[in-house]
Parts: structure tokens; sequence; C-alpha cells
């Protein structure tokens, strides 16, 4: 029953979160926080702060770690699946030749999506910051982390600067935990030791040269998906060295599956599907999507399983709820630089733009609409300007 709830809940999401991971994690929050209330702002900040800080996708991560939380690993995989099957088959479908939403309608229905994005970005930022900044101290945390972002806009940044909002908490902040909760702390001896043999393994894949080219793709993703942070676009580089690099893809098939990554809903990883079926897999589109969708996931999700017992056994030590506290507030850094980002770029270029924005993000923070409902009025408002 967990596993129908999770998956149902999290097939909206999948179908409707455009933006990016950073409009993700806006979307999670007000799903998962406000509207089911499955976890407080607290515990969703510790879940994002620990899959930021382990390589995968983090906003599947993310996803799948409070279907966890809510049904167990029924409920996790329920929650990956929902999340990644509509932007993955998308993208098979694109590769197989079938019409696609740019075929007929433009690509202006993209552009209302962006802006929409925005709205849900900036009403995340609003959101965690009364919750998780509600301090000076905090403040001044999530401050330093965004003006760093901001200055240098490098994606690999973002788990070091957690790592000091971890750093600066533990010095800011003094936590007091009951005596009690010092009985629940075990060594997971058995999860470090499978850490391991994870890291093992990827180094022995770094390592090893394939003579064909589905095992090629095959391994590819999978030490993507092992060695990337943050997920997102971070993936790009990494992915364009084990295609275009080993000539699976051509630049321009390469540039036409990243487009198109932008434009659908859901994890930007799922841009394996397009990468998978475009190399295929015993002469199929279908089944190489498939595959390489578990190449690129499968070890971000194995690290989840490993870390997750990992850092429930320690985080009840008063050092840790402290440095949890500080990253918490990074968290917040972090997606306003993000939000900034997006808005340097120029997503928002005109008069019409910014009032649009600004009435999108007032319906979302006074609650008049639901985010799907929005997202359906952005994209048909990106037509309409699109045809002008």
């Amino acid at each position: 029953m967990q596993f129908l709830v999770c998956l149902l809940e999290s097939l909206k999401l999948g179908l409707s979160s455009f933006g990016g991971p950073v409009a993700h994690l806006a979307y999670f929050r007000e799903a998962y926080v406000e509207r089911l209330q499955w976890l407080t702002d607290e515990r969703f900040a510790e879940l994002l702060a620990v899959c930021q800080f382990m390589p995968g996708p983090a906003s599947s991560q993310l996803g799948a770690s409070i279907g966890y939380e809510k049904g167990g690993w029924l409920g996790a995989f329920g929650s990956w699946l929902g999340f990644t099957a509509p932007s993955a088959i998308l993208m098979i479908l694109f590769v197989t030749s079938m019409d696609t939403l740019n075929g007929l309608l433009g690509s202006g229905w993209v552009h209302g999506l962006t802006i929409v994005a925005v709205a849900v970005v900036a009403n995340a930022v609003i959101g965690m910051q009364r919750q998780l900044c509600a301090d000076v101290k905090g403040k001044l945390i999530a401050f330093v982390v965004a003006a760093i972002l901001i200055v240098f806009q490098v994606s690999w940044l973002q788990p070091l600067l957690i790592l000091l909002g971890g750093f600066l908490g533990v010095i800011l902040f003094k936590v007091e935990v009951a005596d009690t909760d010092e009985g629940v702390i075990k060594h997971p001896w058995f999860s470090i030791g499978i850490l391991g043999c994870f890291v093992l393994g990827v180094v022995i894949l770094s390592s090893v040269r394939f003579s064909n080219d589905e095992a090629t793709m095959v391994g590819g993703l999978a030490k993507t998906g092992s060695m990337v942070f943050g997920g997102g676009h971070v993936v790009l580089p990494l992915l364009e060295a084990e295609t275009v690099g080993k000539n699976l893809l051509g630049q321009e098939d390469f540039l036409a599956g990243y487009g198109l990554a932008q434009a659908v809903p859901g994890p930007m990883f799922t841009f394996s599907a397009y990468i998978g079926a475009f190399v295929g897999m015993a002469g199929s589109s279908w089944l190489g999507g498939v595959v390489g969708v578990g190449a690129i996931f499968l070890p971000g999700m194995i690290l989840l399983m490993i870390g997750m017992p990992i850092w429930n056994a320690y985080k009840k030590i008063a050092n840790i709820r402290a440095a949890l506290k500080g990253a918490s507030a990074a968290v917040v850094g972090l997606i306003f630089a993000a939000l900034f980002s997006m808005l340097r770029l120029g997503v928002i270029s005109n008069v019409l733009e910014v009032v649009l924005a600004v009435v999108f993000g007032v319906i979302l923070y006074k609650k008049y609409l639901p985010v799907w409902m929005v997202v359906l009025v952005g994209a048909s408002l990106g037509v309409g300007m699109d045809m002008l």
C-alpha cells in the first residue's frame, strides 16, 4: 500500500517538476513538507544535506529517501520510479522518432515553464529561510555560502560549502542532546565495509576498457552515476567525455539530447535514457534506454542504502547535530545562489516575464492554486507568447 502511495505522489512530481534540480527541491518541499506533511523542514534539509554529500542524482536520492521515510525500501523504490519514469519514457520516445511537444507547439511552452520554476525556487528560499535560518547565525552561514557560489560559479563547490556550513555550525551552535539519545548510537561497521567495497569497485570500473559500444555505454553511465555530486547540469561534462569522447554519439546528437533534457520534467539524469536508446541494447532502443537509466541511477541508490544507516547511527552526537544545523543553513544559501544564477543567465528577460514570475510567486505563496496547475498555466502562456 505504501509503495502505491509513494509511487502516485512521486508520479505527480515526475509529470510536473520542470526547471532542473534546484526547482525539484522546491517542488519536493511543497509536496512532501507543506501539502502531505510527511516530514518537517528540518528533516527535509537533513536528508538534502546527506544526499548532497553523496555522489549521484541528488534530487532523485532525496525523493527516494523521503519515500523510505514513508514506506521503507518499497516506498523508496516507488518514489524513485514515479519521479523518473515520465522523463525517461519521453527521452526514449524522442530517439525512436515519436512526435514531441516541440513539434506540435513550438518551444514557447519550455520558456513558460522556466518562469514558473523561478517562482517555485523563490518560494522555497523564503520558506526554508524562515525554518532553517531564523536567527542571525543561520542567516550569516547562508549569506557566506550564497556569496561564494555567486562569485565562484563552479558546481563542485556545493558539497564543500555544505561541509563549511557544518563546520561553522559546530562553532556557532550549541546543541544539547538528551541522555536517552546516546543509547541509539551504534557503529554500522557492515555499511562502512560495503562503502569501502563500493569505492574499490568505482576505481576498477574507471580503469576497465570495454570492447563494444553497449558495454562501454553501460560502464560509462555507471561511472558517471558514481562520481557526480549534486546531479543536474553537473553531469554534463562527464557524460560528454563518456559518450562523445568514446565515439558513442556525435557532438550534435549529444547536444540535441541535452536540449531535450531541459524540456522534460523530472531528473536530468534521465538524459541517460536518451543515450541508452541511441546506442541501443541487443538492437532495441527501448531496452537500451531502460538499461541506461538503471546504469546511471543504481550507484547513487546503492550509496543511499549504505549511507543512511551510517548517518542515522551518528546523527545524535551533539557536534554532529550542531554541524547539521549549520549545513541546513548552507543549503538555503545554495538554493538562493542557484536562483540568482538563473536570473543572471536571463531566464527572465523582459518586464512581462518579471510580472508573470511575481504573479506566479504570489499564487504559490498564498496557495491560491496547486503547483501542477500553475505549471500548466505557465506552459500555456509560454505558447501564447511564442505565437505573438
